[in-house]
């Protein structure tokens, strides 16, 4: 009877721990910058509900992506590892190995319930997840469709009618709603917003219309000593498609057949051809060319990308009240971060791609009551691939050896200031956009980049003289020091994360 009632005891004590693990909710979105967030010190977006997370936990000012762009960079969330040890390099040739271990797959061993719902851009048959409802590729902005499975059955695919954000929305708290509320859960929300071709929410038509967006300092800039920033192909002024990209067509049929237009209802479409019309009848009449185009069209750009970072917000608000009203707020870590950072006219461009800062920082927002300390500014150095032995480590579960990234839990709770004191990075792909493939790393003052392929050359930079990165100073006698330093630095991150291709560029120097 005694060993019955230690037994009981210890079962209850068991369950008691078990439910007191935390929920995790991470809220993932596509290319959004930090240059637009109030919290990172915007002056012209209006983001309240990603300022709320904020003002009630941490903002990363140092948070860094091992590879900007959209696929790789969740590859490196889901697993800890950079691209060259899980296996998803770039967009265009690379496909995702579902069978590897992820941090989903080590909660969902140790009792947390899964899902991710919406953009994850690494095909299907995911594994790990009790329930997923992804968008295929992409997504589009209306009418999505999406491909969903639960407890590993059979895939299946529908389009919901209306606005990708509020759908995905809905579908994940739908899911919430259907969890033991004892149990555990780690829910992945993956928005498309803020993605190209940045279409918003007819509901947030004109909320940024006419706030006045001053030029970039760096938006005339001459590339004058970066061959690889030269020869891309993501500048705004000859880049950026009037119809495809800004939603000046020449008529209504032309607007109609476009992809993202097609599959809207009539409703949809016509309040989309309400809006955009005057603004081209009113470009044809004005005649702009030269500069006065190229502003012009970095200020349609910028309206577009604010107004659907707008309908991303207000989604992102009602997740959090869900967790408030439904009292799971104080036991729930909230990670918000995008994909990669993203160019708001800074060197001229969109897009991302590059190791430079507005690209290869990404915005990373985090509170968890009693954890965190609101309005916490964490400085230290923090990587993509750092999140996923953050949350093992939270949860009470065994960090895999294979993992690459450094647990942050030190910092969250105040007990260290750095982790780490660089970040490695490298891009692989050569195509879209013509951005040269590369690879670097960065101590937070230097930066020093090897591009390879499509343009062969380094690139050093003083982040403390040239925040901006506009002077390259590879092979300028005065910094001979910092540059040996840092190719020694180089070699040693290569060396540490096995990146083989690396290696072997860099043995051809």
């Amino acid at each position: 009877m005694r060993i019955l009632s230690i037994l009981c005891v210890c079962m209850l004590s068991f369950c008691a721990f078990a439910q007191n693990k935390p929920n995790i909710v991470v809220i993932i979105s596509d290319d959004h910058s930090y240059q637009t967030i109030g919290a990172y010190g915007s002056k012209i977006a209006n983001t309240p509900n990603l300022d709320r997370i904020a003002s009630e936990g941490a903002t990363f000012t140092k948070g860094y992506v091992t590879n900007s762009i959209c696929g790789p960079s969740r590859a490196s969330l889901l697993t800890g590892k950079y691209s060259n040890k899980n296996g998803f390099k770039d967009n265009e040739t690379s496909n995702f190995n579902h069978g590897q271990n992820s941090f989903v797959k080590e909660l969902h061993n140790n009792g947390y319930q899964t899902a991710w719902i919406g953009k994850i851009h690494l095909g299907r048959k995911l594994e790990g997840f009790d329930y997923y409802s992804i968008l295929p590729g992409q997504g589009h902005y209306f009418n999505p469709d999406f491909i969903s499975s639960k407890n590993g059955e059979e895939e299946i695919q529908d389009r919901e009618e209306g606005y990708v954000a509020d759908i995905v929305t809905d579908r994940a708290l739908d899911w919430l709603d259907t969890q033991d509320k004892k149990e555990p859960f780690c829910l992945i929300i993956g928005h498309k917003n803020t993605h190209r071709t940045w279409m918003p929410s007819i509901e947030d038509f004109g909320k940024n219309d006419n706030k006045e967006i001053p030029i970039p300092e760096t938006f005339y800039d001459d590339y004058s000593t970066r061959k690889a920033a030269a020869v891309q192909e993501m500048s705004i002024d000859k880049d950026m498609q009037m119809g495809y990209d800004l939603k000046m067509f020449e008529n209504i049929e032309k607007m109609r057949e476009d992809g993202n237009f097609k599959r809207m209802n009539d409703e949809q479409f016509k309040a989309y051809v309400d809006y955009y019309k005057p603004i081209y009848e009113k470009l044809k009449h004005d005649k702009l060319s030269g500069k006065e185009l190229a502003e012009w069209k970095y200020h349609r750009y910028m309206v577009d990308y604010l107004n659907t970072a707008e309908s991303m917000d207000r989604n992102i608000g009602r997740v959090l009240d869900y967790l408030k009203e439904n009292k799971l707020d104080d036991n729930t870590l909230v990670l918000y971060l995008s994909d990669q950072g993203f160019y708001m006219g800074e060197h001229g461009w969109f897009d991302k791609r590059f190791m430079y800062e507005e690209s290869f920082r990404t915005p990373m927002l985090m509170k968890m009551p009693g954890l965190i300390k609101p309005n916490t500014n964490i400085e230290g150095m923090v990587s993509v691939v750092d999140i996923a032995p953050t949350f093992l480590e939270l949860a009470g579960t065994k960090v895999p050896k294979d993992i690459q990234g450094k647990s942050f839990l030190s910092l969250l709770n105040g007990k260290k200031k750095n982790i780490q004191d660089q970040i490695f990075y490298h891009y692989y792909e050569n195509g879209e956009h013509a951005v040269s493939p590369h690879f670097g790393v960065s101590d937070g003052r230097y930066k020093l980049i090897r591009f390879y392929k499509r343009v062969d050359g380094w690139e050093l930079f003083d982040l403390k003289s040239d925040p901006k990165e506009l002077k390259n100073i590879y092979c300028d006698p005065k910094y001979k020091k910092v540059q040996d330093k840092m190719l020694k630095l180089l070699n040693s991150e290569i060396d540490r994360l096995e990146d083989t291709e690396a290696k072997e560029i860099l043995a051809g120097r």
